[in-house]
C-alpha cells in the first residue's frame, strides 16, 4: 500500500476521533461501574477506553489495513491480517486522563497520531467533553477551531505558568514531588490537568507556558507533541536528548533552556 499524503492521514485520524469522542461521551455513565486497574491501583482502565480503542482500530482496519497501530490497551499490533512493508504506525491513546473521566472531570481526551519511518507526521487531541479539538501535519503548523497556534511568549521562569504531571508507582510519585518542592518557588505557579496529551496541546496554545513530565508513552506524548512543535516550541528530554520515558519538556526556545537548565540536576 503507498503511503498517502500526512494531510490525508490526518483526515483519517480526525474523522476516527470524533467518532470515537461520541462513543466515549455516551458510554461515560455505564463505564464508570466497570473500572479494572492496569500498572498500579491508581492507575484504571474502563470498558470505555477499550471500546473507543477497538473503534478506533477497526476504522484504520477499514481505511488502512496493512498499518500498525501502537495503542495503550491493546499493545502494538498490525490493524488488519499483517502490516505491510510500507506500514504507517498509528500511535493512540482512547482516553488520556481517565482518572478525569472516571471522576466526572472535563478534561479527557482522544489522541491519534500518524508516524512515517519513525518521525510523526500528522495529529490530532479531541476533549471529550468540550469538544475542543487540536490538529497538526509536520511542516504545516498546529491547529485549533481554524486557530492557529503559537504558543507563549513568556521567557523567564518567574512568569511562567508551567504543567506537570504525575506517575501512578509511589517511588515515581515520591521523586516527582520532590522536584515539584524544588521548582515551584521558582514559578508563577503550576497546574496539573491530569491529560498529558491536553497539556502539550495547552502549551501549544499558551494556555501554559511550558509542561514537563517523567514516565509518558510514546502514545501520551505523539499527536500532542507534534501539535506543540508546529506551534514553535521545543519538545526534547533533558540535555538535548529525544523526548521519551525519562523526560518530556515542551516549552517555547528562551523559556525551555531555562526549565532544562534547572530540571537536569534534579533528575541526575
Amino acid at each position: 500500500m503507498p503511503v498517502v499524503e500526512p494531510t490525508e492521514l490526518l483526515s483519517l485520524a480526525v474523522e476516527l476521533v470524533r467518532k470515537a469522542a461520541v462513543g466515549i461521551a455516551e458510554q461515560r455513565t455505564a463505564a464508570v461501574t466497570s473500572i479494572e486497574t492496569k500498572s498500579t491501583p491508581t492507575d484504571p482502565v474502563t470498558a470505555a477506553d477499550r471500546a473507543a480503542e477497538q473503534l478506533v482500530v477497526d476504522g484504520l482496519a477499514a481505511a488502512r489495513p496493512g498499518d500498525l497501530v501502537l495503542g495503550e490497551e491493546g499493545g502494538f499490533r498490525p490493524v488488519g491480517a499483517e502490516a505491510s512493508p510500507d506500514a504507517v504506525r498509528w500511535l493512540l491513546d482512547p482516553i488520556d486522563g481517565t482518572v478525569n473521566f472516571v471522576y466526572g472531570i472535563p478534561a479527557y481526551a482522544v489522541s491519534l497520531a500518524a508516524e512515517v519511518d519513525g518521525v510523526v507526521v500528522a495529529g490530532v487531541v479531541r476533549n471529550v467533553v468540550t469538544g475542543e479539538e487540536w490538529t497538526a501535519v509536520r511542516g504545516q503548523g498546529a491547529w485549533r477551531d481554524g486557530e492557529r497556534l503559537r504558543g507563549s511568549s513568556v521567557a523567564t521562569l518567574a512568569g511562567a505558568l508551567v504543567g506537570t504531571g504525575f506517575g501512578y508507582a509511589r517511588e515515581r510519585r515520591r521523586e516527582q514531588a520532590e522536584v515539584l518542592l524544588r521548582l515551584l518557588p521558582e514559578i508563577r505557579d503550576i497546574r496539573r490537568i491530569g491529560s498529558a496529551a491536553l497539556d502539550l496541546c495547552a502549551a501549544a496554545e499558551g494556555r501554559l507556558d511550558a509542561y514537563y513530565e517523567r514516565g509518558l508513552n510514546p502514545w501520551d506524548r505523539a499527536a500532542g507533541g507534534l501539535i506543540a512543535e508546529e506551534a514553535g516550541l521545543l519538545v526534547t528530554g533533558l540535555r538535548g536528548e529525544d523526548a521519551g520515558e525519562a523526560m518530556t519538556l515542551a516549552a517555547p526556545p528562551a523559556l525551555h533552556a531555562l526549565l532544562d537548565d534547572f530540571l537536569t540536576p534534579l533528575h541526575g
